[in-house]
């Protein structure tokens, strides 16, 4: 059995004293409001990261959260639970591709100007991404689905995609894909046509995580 890379949202209200999370290879990234993650504030369009348990406590107006977790198979992730906190699981994907040997979690933010594409492309492992503004249509396997803020979808690695970003506004997701522990550093793409390497690229990347992981036990 894989692992399986999970993507909650909680919403966490100003009056929660903490929300406790167990030890887990994760990303938290901010999409509304503030928090203290053990120790460190985050606030709209920042991350925290790390492995062991972690202790979240909202600010003053709450807190609302995309949280990435790398579970041991059969589960392990699970949904923050409390008075005042509202959980749901948005995605849950299977690393039937996850590389073999020693990995590493990244997580970034990739956007787009308006009418931008990402050409034919591969990574080298999986991930969960989730748009947060504008709109985008991934194509793979020979279908196309679009998506709008706030929807997930999973990208198995090796399959070839190609991306194409609303014409009409910028668009930007946030993604975290486990890699093998060789591209500490590096990019993970790799375009499929030879005539595409040659060409401008538009996407523009903020990275928050870029960090060795072990694979949580069962």
């Amino acid at each position: 059995m894989q692992p399986l890379l999970r993507l909650f949202e909680d919403t966490v209200g100003g009056a929660v004293p903490e929300v406790r999370l167990k030890p887990l290879p994760r990303m938290i990234f901010v999409v509304h409001g503030s928090a203290t993650i053990d120790g460190k504030s985050v606030a709209d369009g920042e991350a925290w990261h790390g492995s062991g348990e972690a202790v979240l406590v909202p600010g003053p107006s709450g807190v609302t959260v995309w949280r990435y977790e790398l579970a041991p198979p059969g589960g392990g992730g699970s949904a923050a639970a409390g008075p005042g906190v509202i959980s749901r699981e948005k995605l849950t994907a299977t690393l039937e591709t996850l590389p073999k040997g020693d990995l590493l979690m990244r997580g970034d933010s990739v956007g787009f100007p308006p009418g931008g594409c990402a050409f034919l492309h591969t990574h080298q492992g999986p991930g969960i991404r989730c748009l947060i503004e504008g709109g985008i249509r991934i194509d793979c396997h020979g279908r196309s689905v679009s998506y709008g803020p706030g929807s997930p979808w999973y990208e198995a690695g090796p399959d070839p995609v190609f991306a194409q970003a609303a014409a009409d506004r910028p668009s930007r997701f946030i993604r975290v894909m486990i890699l093998p522990r060789a591209l500490l550093g590096r990019s993970s793409i790799a375009l499929v046509n030879e005539a595409d390497k040659a060409k401008p690229r538009d996407q523009k990347y903020q990275v928050y995580v870029d960090a060795p992981i072990e694979l949580p036990k069962g």
